[in-house]
């Protein structure tokens, strides 16, 4: 499954995400934000179950805005995981 998510409060504008069948998380792209962290937890995030991964990162914040990257891939994450439900 692919999702192009477009974030809100962020630095990125859009996350695109593909997750296989069983939702493990294949791959992850932010679009804008800080390139190393985005990169980073791209990386880190490959081969993980995405409901996993949501727990994870949900509830980040950066800066005192209430949300963050992560906390918008938590958030992208559940709404594919809903829509598949």
């Amino acid at each position: 499954m692919t999702k192009h998510y477009k974030t809100s409060g962020t630095c990125a504008r859009s996350i695109d995400i593909e997750t296989d069948e069983n939702g493990i998380i294949r791959s992850v792209v932010f679009n804008g934000g800080c390139a190393g962290n985005t990169e980073g937890i791209s990386r880190l995030v490959v081969g993980m179950e995405s409901h996993r991964v949501a727990d994870l990162l949900r509830g980040t914040d950066c800066n005192m805005k209430g949300t963050s990257c992560p906390d918008q891939l938590a958030k992208a994450l559940d709404e594919m995981r809903a829509e598949n439900l």
